[in-house]
């Protein structure tokens, strides 16, 4: 029997895409407190089916998939602008495919405005309404309105008109930087993305015996499996070394591991990895908020997973590939050296090299001197930083790391980094290889 959260979450699910939602009219129509109702619309928030938006409330949007993370919808544009909806908050659910910033003759302009645009546009009506009868939307700079018959219109075809007291070039950045941040998501590949889900996954049930046990094990090839009570929730794991000893008649409660690791959906497979390597496990189940199996993820998923990841276009440059790029790498024997400048971006207020730059650099520079020697991801554990001495803007700095041990699981990489010749910073780096 589900609970009154999971009967909230599942109601939202089935609302048409586009529906406004209301903590007081699901309390009401579900009978529920409104705190109830109230977290119940937040996890669906979370799980990306609905978007909250200041000044118009909450609205069903469609979930996106991993193929179209990159574009967002106009509820997102709306929060990422700070602005307001003129009209056609029925049409905030959808997506923009892309923006055109108005900046020329009006018949120029139109010729750039395709359906499922966002115009990005000052107070110029009459562009207003040729954009919304072109099956674009409509986000006005300055903080400037539109005509009623323009916001008559935008209702009418439920395209959004938005207001955004944010001048033209801010708004394009500021859209261009979550698309940008979107990107990069998703070359993220998380658990959700590679998990074996509920359906292909074989599990035990408390009641279960142990020859339940050893037939699982002749048709699934496998020895290891999760044990879910009778509301799905996931209650132990039993494996082989659970089974020594016991009588077939023995049920899975009485011979299963007890709470055990767990994962999910939303944490990223690296994460994982990390995770299973650590405490050396081959099986990792998959649970929701409410403790209910949706899958598990095995060692061959995690490896498969890892091999797409090196094979995906390089889409968007997280922080640490933005400060590697400054620096020239040479390959020396077996070890690697990197030389390079210390720019504007990498200082602190005082004009010297901020020390997260500092032991980003060095972290990278010991995982590339491991990836040199052991195919695989380094995944780094720890870093013990010996000394720091300030090192001025527009210095040239030199980073050594060099191999202090390395094994089929974990590398112990030095890193000295210096300055005229001078050491101005030594680490210690360890990190744990993930083999593919």
């Amino acid at each position: 029997m589900m609970t009154k959260h999971e009967q909230i979450l599942q109601y939202i699910d089935n609302l048409p895409v586009g529906s406004k939602i209301s903590v007081r009219q699901i309390a009401k129509d579900l009978d529920v407190s409104e705190g109830t109702a109230y977290r119940a619309i937040k996890e669906a928030e979370s799980q990306g089916y609905v978007s909250t938006i200041e000044r118009v409330g909450t609205v069903r949007i469609e979930k996106k998939q991993k193929e179209n993370i990159e574009r967002l919808t106009f509820a997102e544009v709306v929060n990422i602008v700070d602005g307001h909806v003129l009209g056609g908050r029925e049409g905030l659910h959808k997506t923009l495919n892309k923006f055109v910033i108005g900046a020329m003759q009006l018949d120029a302009m139109m010729r750039y405005v395709d359906a499922g645009n966002l115009l990005i546009v000052g107070n110029r009506t009459q562009a207003h309404k040729l954009s919304l009868q072109q099956g674009a939307a409509v986000l006005i700079t300055g903080g400037f309105d539109t005509s009623d018959e323009v916001k008559q219109l935008a209702d009418k075809l439920a395209l959004p008109i938005i207001s955004s007291s944010y001048d033209t070039f801010s708004v394009a950045s500021l859209i261009n930087r979550a698309i940008y941040d979107q990107l990069i998501k998703k070359e993220i590949v998380m658990v959700e993305d590679v998990l074996k889900p509920i359906e292909e996954t074989p599990m035990l049930h408390t009641y279960d015996t142990v020859d339940v046990w050893h037939q699982y094990t002749q048709d699934h090839h496998d020895t290891r499996f999760p044990v879910v009570d009778d509301q799905m929730r996931l209650v132990g794991i039993v494996t082989s070394k659970d089974i020594i000893g016991h009588d077939s008649w023995v049920t899975m409660d009485k011979v299963m591991t007890k709470n055990p690791i767990t994962t999910s959906p939303r944490v990223s497979v690296a994460s994982s990895a990390h995770l299973m390597v650590w405490e050396g496990i081959e099986l990792l189940p998959v649970v929701d908020n409410h403790k209910r199996l949706v899958g598990v993820l095995s060692r061959q998923d995690v490896l498969k997973a890892l091999q797409y990841m090196q094979k995906q276009p390089q889409m968007g440059e997280t922080f640490p590939t933005q400060i590697m790029s400054r620096f020239r790498e040479e390959k020396i024997a077996d070890t690697l050296v990197y030389q390079g400048d210390i720019t504007p971006q990498m200082t602190n207020h005082l004009g010297t090299v901020a020390s997260g730059v500092m032991t980003t650099v060095m972290v990278e520079s010991a995982c590339n001197l491991l990836r040199l020697h052991r195919r695989g991801d380094m995944v780094p554990e720890n870093i013990v930083v010996y000394f720091f001495k300030p090192v001025q803007i527009e210095s040239r700095i030199e980073i050594k790391p060099q191999l202090l041990d390395i094994s089929r699981r974990f590398g112990k990489v030095e890193v000295a980094v210096y300055h005229q010749d001078q050491l101005v910073c030594k680490a210690l780096v360890t990190a744990q290889i993930v083999e593919r």
